[in-house]
């Protein structure tokens, strides 16, 4: 890997449909229209493989969080969204699918542009999963019911339950993969009836504004999305807001603590899906050929800015040396560039102040004893790039064990298999419970350890991948409640129970 990072000039690259959405003057989406800030404030948007400004947002604040959220509440009580026969809704919910689908270069261009990732990775698997949940979520549009309940009251009863959508939604989501998120929220929302306020991060807003286009193209009414760009302020507004009934939040552990405190004044809905500190573990039978860039792309997918990152990987002393060699090889073997470069394998991370953070929590670790095996270092050129990281000599209680670093640091750490119990209190000896994965032929083995480990998802010979059948979220400080699957459905809907006497 060299220690320069050389750019190409990525506006040769772009499609007609990408330069021109980079080139407006992007506002606020509310109530089904393009909309001035109150303010009139605007933020500049920066492509973090140059650090240069490739486009510019309206920054909106808490008045215009009032407006949209007036707007969503106005769609929910008196528009057509939640009447709308559910085949209608689902035919809508197919068609932001589709849409996605046939812009699905434009889409690919905007997230590189404004996340820094690698367009195949953004193409192949951000831009198709988000895809997959409009269609996945609008088969569940006409199959939220409820049952009939046999009750044991005096007297004859007909008593059943029905699932009815939670009313205005609060959705933030973080800048690390930001359309994927979007559609992991709005998909199951839309599908159950609700009306959205959408705050993007400010680090990455277009994607956000793109799908704002295309539901309405798709013939979402006026009103049940909106989108709100702009910084924390923005945030914090929507989250205190009196007529949210529900506020999903994706971020930091950190983050989804102050919204909770802020839900609590009038018991708002919540669920959160935050940080992780993912162990893997590697054992003496697994497939290496697999496991060595597998466990290596465990963390290093998106420059290591994945909750789900296993950058804490237990490696079997039989096979430690070689699984750390190989993942150090394979790290080294990745090109740093931008990421519409066809040669490029790794972007960069999405700021300044996120490349300043983990180099602080890197340079902790080293000052607290762990050793660069491999990487390590920020490159010379521009953009906010960190050269991947291969530590050794980690100890439980350091630093870069157990802070999320997001960033691509991985602290490979010896083990035995030889006591199962002291693998499962490894496993779990932190705050965090979102991931886990196990790479072992012994499928045995790979249950036990499965069945004993606090998180949310373990992928067995595998990492990073969901589906949206699959429930996804988070034990312990890693969340409140699930996303994906028949979950998603039951995060925007409550339950209620009718009992009708009949004599």
């Amino acid at each position: 890997m060299t220690s320069t990072v050389e750019l190409i000039d990525f506006k040769e690259r772009l499609s007609d449909a990408t330069a021109r959405f980079l080139s407006r003057q992007h506002r606020l989406f509310i109530g089904g229209e393009w909309v001035q800030p109150a303010s009139g404030a605007t933020r500049d948007v920066i492509d973090p493989a140059t650090g240069a400004k490739i486009s510019t947002m309206a920054d909106g604040g808490t008045a215009d969080i009032d407006a949209a959220v007036k707007a969503a509440r106005e769609a929910f009580e008196h528009g057509e969204w939640r009447r709308m026969s559910t085949n209608e809704r689902a035919k809508i919910l197919w068609k932001i699918g589709s849409l996605i689908d046939e812009h699905a270069e434009e889409l690919a261009q905007l997230e590189v542009l404004d996340e820094g990732s690698a367009y195949n990775v953004v193409k192949n698997f951000y831009v198709r999963l988000s895809a997959d949940h409009f269609r996945y979520y609008s088969g569940w549009a006409t199959k939220i019911g409820g049952s009939t309940v046999p009750v044991n009251m005096p007297g004859e009863w007909h008593a059943y339950t029905v699932r009815e959508p939670i009313g205005v939604v609060g959705q933030i989501i973080p800048w690390n993969v930001p359309l994927l998120m979007a559609a992991w929220k709005l998909a199951p929302a839309l599908a159950a009836g609700c009306t959205v306020v959408l705050k993007p991060a400010e680090d990455t807003p277009l994607t956000a504004l793109r799908i704002a286009e295309i539901c309405r193209e798709a013939g979402l009414p006026p009103g049940v999305l909106n989108v709100v760009t702009g910084d924390g302020k923005a945030g914090a507004a929507l989250v205190e807001h009196p007529d949210v009934d529900k506020v999903a939040f994706t971020g930091s552990t950190a983050t989804g603590k102050a919204i909770v405190r802020a839900a609590a004044d009038n018991l708002k809905r919540v669920t959160l899906e935050l940080g992780g500190k993912s162990p893997v573990f590697v054992f003496p039978d697994a497939d290496l050929e697999r496991a060595i860039p597998g466990v290596a792309e465990a963390v290093l997918l998106n420059s290591g800015q994945a909750c789900t990152a296993g950058s804490r990987l237990y490696i079997h002393e039989d096979v430690y040396d070689r699984v750390v060699a190989g993942v150090a090889e394979y790290a080294e073997s990745l090109k740093l560039g931008h990421g519409l470069d066809p040669a490029t394998h790794l972007g960069p991370l999405i700021s300044e102040r996120q490349l300043s953070r983990v180099k602080g929590i890197l340079q902790a670790g080293l000052d607290e004893g762990a050793k660069v095996y491999s990487g390590g270092g920020q490159p010379s050129g521009p953009g906010y790039f960190l050269r991947p990281t291969v530590l050794t000599n980690v100890k439980p209680g350091m630093t870069v064990y157990r802070e999320e670093i997001f960033g691509p640091v991985i602290s490979a750490m010896k083990m035995s298999s030889d006591d199962l119990d002291a693998l499962v209190s490894e496993a779990n000896n932190t705050v965090y419970g979102l991931a886990a994965s196990v790479w072992t032929k012994d499928l045995s083995l790979a249950h036990k350890l499965a069945a004993r480990i606090r998180a949310g998802v373990v992928w067995v010979n595998n990492h990073n991948q969901t589906d949206a059948a699959l429930p996804f979220g988070g034990y312990k400080q890693s969340g409140w409640g699930r996303e994906m699957g028949f979950s998603g459905i039951e995060a925007y809907t409550e339950l209620k129970s009718v009992g009708v006497y009949l004599g």
